[in-house]
């Protein structure tokens, strides 16, 4: 029923009815889309959730974006297919003219996507994805044996991938799953191991958010053998850190270390590659990762290691930033220190809710400050 999964899904993030007319509206603001007053809204938003009122258009997009989940996982319904002799017909010619061109503004609208993620989150990008995902996969579906059919691929999967990372930051893990296993599928048909490989590995968080996190390390393990002897060593140095932080979820510190210093030394002096758009492991991304996994793995040298690499994240890596908090936060209470452990989260907090981490809100609701029986509210 449409009414539960809407009121479902508001509970399960969290979020009170107050708090979704707030951002409803801000939304709406951002997109320019007139809508009604709070006090309607009110009214309205239980209308809808106890299935007295059918949600228009306009609001299935408004709960798609605040929320980050699709018309199915939301119960809206789903676009009608017209499957006739004609759709087809125009969907062959259509794909026919896809061009270098062509692929090309698909890639720089993901990669514009990619610089809005990092300074504001996925709140705004989710759907912008769906629709792009939506053009690359229908044109890929109706191309023949164009000569443009392996790059148009290969876009479908950087969409997926990046789509598969907003959902998860917005805790849609099932939907994340849907976008990985398809970013997967585009890989392979691009002929394109280092994208299956990037791919496989992100999904790999997935698995470690649901607690399977043995399946994640021997994706990772998969993911690092897909790359070895074709992709770039920034790639592999990349896979080799995810798989450090796979091994330190399972509690393998060694075999965690060790991973760590192979991405060290994989990583190029300068860790920039073109074809890899979507990898920044230069400056302190790196050392913020190992400190990620040291701080997993209860080691005392977390801390400074992520205090040190703080000051060091580009101010536009918003996200970075978030999660580092968290770290800090959740190290400094393992460690005996209330104080600097709810500095830190209070820190945490403010931008998770600012960019719309869903992820690292729940990663915030299980720290439990020194002293205290509670976590923090």
């Amino acid at each position: 029923m449409e009414e539960k999964r809407l009121q479902a899904v508001r509970k399960q993030l969290g979020y009170s009815a107050e708090a979704v007319i707030r951002m409803l509206l801000k939304r709406a603001d951002t997109l320019g889309v007139p809508v009604m007053t709070a006090a309607s809204l009110k009214t309205k938003l239980s209308r809808w959730e106890n299935g007295h009122e059918a949600v228009s258009e306009t609001y299935q997009r408004l709960f798609r974006d605040i929320y980050g989940r699709t018309n199915e996982e939301l119960g809206f319904p789903p676009e009608a297919e017209d499957s006739d002799a004609a759709e087809l017909r125009s969907r062959l010619a259509m794909a026919k003219t896809v061009d270098a061109d062509t692929v090309e503004v698909f890639l720089r609208q993901i990669n514009d996507a990619r610089h809005v993620d990092r300074r504001f989150g996925g709140i705004t990008l989710l759907d912008q994805l769906r629709s792009t995902i939506k053009q690359v996969e229908d044109l890929l579906s109706y191309n023949t044996i164009g000569s443009q059919r392996e790059r148009l691929a290969g876009a479908l999967t950087e969409a997926s991938t990046l789509a598969g990372w907003e959902a998860l930051d917005r805790n849609a893990l099932g939907q994340a799953w849907e976008h990985y296993e398809r970013a997967k599928s585009a890989a392979r048909e691009a002929m394109a191991p280092a994208l299956l490989a990037h791919a496989a590995a992100e999904q790999a968080f997935v698995l470690i958010d649901v607690g399977e996190t043995a399946s994640a390390v021997e994706q990772l393990a998969y993911a690092c053998e897909v790359a070895e002897g074709s992709a770039p060593p920034l790639l592999r140095a990349w896979l080799s850190a995810a798989h450090g932080e796979g091994l330190a979820a399972v509690g393998d510190r060694d075999g965690a270390l060790r991973a760590f210093d192979v991405a060290d030394a994989l990583l190029p002096s300068e860790p920039v590659d073109a074809a890899l758009p979507f990898l920044f492991l230069g400056g302190s991304h790196l050392d913020r990762w190992r400190g990620n996994a040291l701080s997993k793995l209860g080691e005392p040298e977390a801390i400074d290691q992520l205090v040190e690499a703080l000051p060091c994240v580009p101010a536009q890596f918003v996200r970075a930033r978030t999660g580092l908090l968290v770290d800090l936060a959740l190290a400094f209470a393992a460690a005996g220190d209330r104080d600097a452990a709810l500095d830190h989260s209070r820190q945490a907090r403010r931008l998770a809710s600012q960019i719309k981490s869903d992820r690292h809100l729940r990663r915030l609701g299980g720290l439990i400050l020194p002293g205290s029986t509670e976590d923090v509210a």
